[in-house]
C-alpha cells in the first residue's frame, strides 16, 4: 500500500507541476499548490498521498529498524503539513525574498519532510535488520541524495531561486519518490 500512494502521489504532484503556473525549473515545485491556483487540489492530494507512503512505509519497517521508522514518520507528518500550509504567490523564502508566516511554515515543513526522509535512508542503510537489499538500496540513494540536498541548501541561500535550485529540488525529490517505492517494494517482498 505504500508503493501505490507513492506512486499516486508522485503522479498527482508531478500532473500539477506540469500544468501549473509555468514557472518552468525555476519555480519551486510547492508553486503548483498555491492556493486558488486550479491545479492547487490535484498538488495538496498528491502531497497527502506521499505522506501517507511514508507513514505506511514506516510502520512496515521491521520492529528493530525504530529510528529509520521514526524519520519516515516525521517525514510523513512534515510532508502533510507542507500540503496543509500553502505558500504565497512564488513561495518566497529569504533571504532574498519577504516571507510570510505561511510561506516559513511551508518551506520549513517541507525541507524538514525532505531531510526526515534522507535522513531515514542512512539509519535503514545502517540497520542489520533490515535486510541486505534494503540496507543497500538506502546507503546508494542516501550517497546520492545527500550532497545534492547541500547544494540545495548552499544554493538557497547563496543564489536564490532560479533554474539551479529549481533543478536540484526537483532532483533531491525525485530521488525519494523511487527510493520510496523501492523500498515499499523490497519490503513488501521481503514479508512474503
Amino acid at each position: 500500500m505504500a508503493a501505490v500512494c507513492t506512486l499516486a502521489g508522485a503522479v498527482a504532484v508531478t500532473a500539477a507541476v506540469l500544468a501549473g503556473p509555468g514557472t518552468g525549473f525555476t519555480g519551486y515545485v510547492s508553486e503548483a499548490g498555491i492556493a486558488g491556483s486550479a491545479h492547487a487540489p490535484t498538488y495538496r492530494v498528491g502531497v497527502y498521498a506521499l505522506a501517507a507512503g511514508l507513514l505506511l512505509l514506516a510502520a512496515a519497517l521491521p520492529p528493530a529498524a525504530r529510528l529509520g521508522a521514526a524519520l519516515l514518520a516525521a517525514g510523513g507528518l512534515s510532508t502533510a503539513l507542507s500540503g496543509a500550509v500553502t505558500c504565497s504567490a512564488g513561495c518566497p523564502l529569504p533571504p532574498f525574498e519577504r516571507a510570510t508566516v505561511a510561506d516559513l511554515v511551508h518551506g520549513g515543513a517541507s525541507i524538514a519532510g525532505t531531510a526526515a526522509v534522507v535522513l531515514a535512508m542512512v539509519a535503514i542503510s545502517w540497520c542489520r535488520a533490515a535486510g541486505g537489499r534494503l540496507r543497500l538500496l538506502s546507503a546508494v540513494a542516501a550517497a546520492v541524495a545527500l550532497p545534492l540536498c547541500a547544494a540545495v541548501g548552499l544554493a538557497m541561500l547563496l543564489v536564490g531561486r532560479g533554474t539551479l535550485v529549481g533543478v536540484l529540488e526537483r532532483v533531491v525529490l525525485a530521488i525519494a519518490v523511487v527510493w520510496g517505492l523501492a523500498a515499499a517494494v523490497t519490503v513488501g517482498l521481503g514479508r512474503r
